[in-house]
């Protein structure tokens, strides 16, 4: 199942209904509700909902925005905080996420599941710096990179019990709910889980039907730019485990969000992994044109006619 998610137009629209209405008009009525969505918005999209204008594949916590939270925040408040305000707010906020999500029939509820407290400036952004400049066969790329992955190690396991603690106590209310909960592969290194923490999350709910994984192409590229894991590779191992997908094309070595067929991604050699009829959602910076959004819609339903629109 092709879907589309509202990250791409969310800030350019007041009404849920006009934000729905675009998408739409591309030909996507699959559509993924995505975070940074105001209150605001709501009554829109119940009534483009109501009319029949488009199904919702899933939702993106948080669904709405915390009304404290001024920008599109997704990691305003996590379950890895040692704040206990956070922690709580975050939970909170997951519950009427996954209230929501049940409303429009989603499939699905993305999570990001925290981070552990590294500078991402001193260690993913630094690496990122050397890798750009000079590749990852130099000794400055080596020396940085084990610095970085002993240094998370060995201070990620509070975080991960965090993680685990705050996603079964979510279990619970997905179930009541009939909605999955779809664990997501983020960006930066410093986040959690990581893929080797990813395994042993996916391998503690493995008897959970509510909880699964969800593959991030642009995230987990970047990560394979940086020589921290192989993108197939990771793909073979983890696909057991898979809900869907967050489909976009990546610049080297760091500009994700593009548009599909603008990047270094091989959708032919990745797209197997993913079960016939799963959603893959196309996740498009706000900065993609739409003659080039459908420009690259009329390449995938050829390439892949089985995973269309």
């Amino acid at each position: 199942m092709l879907a589309f998610s509202t990250c791409w137009n969310n800030s350019r629209h007041h009404d849920g209904e006009a934000m729905i209405d675009e998408i739409v008009a591309m030909g996507f009525r699959n559509i993924e509700l995505s975070h940074g969505m105001t209150v605001a918005k709501i009554p829109g999209i119940r009534k483009a909902y109501a009319a029949g204008k488009f199904t919702c594949s899933g939702v993106h916590n948080y669904f709405p925005s915390p009304v404290e939270v001024m920008i599109d925040a997704p990691d305003a408040y996590e379950y890895t905080s040692h704040r206990p305000f956070d922690r709580q707010r975050a939970m909170e906020m997951t519950l009427k996420t996954l209230e929501l999500a049940a409303e429009f029939k989603a499939h699905y509820v993305v999570l990001h599941m925290g981070s552990v407290p590294l500078n991402t400036r001193k260690w993913t952004k630094r690496l990122t710096a050397i890798v750009a400049e000079q590749g990852r066969n130099g000794p400055e790329y080596a020396a940085e990179k084990i610095a970085f992955v002993k240094k998370r190690e060995k201070i990620a396991p509070l975080y991960y019990q965090r993680a685990i603690e705050a996603l079964e106590q979510i279990a619970e209310k997905a179930a009541e709910y009939g909605v999955k909960l779809a664990v997501e592969s983020r960006s930066r290194y410093e986040d959690m889980p990581n893929e080797r923490e990813m395994v042993r999350l996916q391998e503690h709910f493995a008897d959970n039907p509510w909880v699964g994984y969800w593959h991030d192409f642009g995230h987990v590229q970047l990560k394979h730019n940086l020589g921290l894991l192989d993108h197939p590779e990771w793909l073979r191992r983890i696909s057991p485990y898979i809900i869907g997908g967050h489909l976009h094309d990546v610049q080297w070595p760091e500009r994700d969000h593009r548009t599909p067929f603008t990047g270094t991604l091989d959708y032919k050699e990745l797209l197997p992994f993913f079960p016939e009829g799963c959603p893959i959602i196309w996740e498009l910076s706000p900065t993609r044109k739409t003659e080039e959004i459908l420009q690259a819609a009329t390449v995938w339903d050829h390439s892949f006619p089985e995973r269309r629109r």
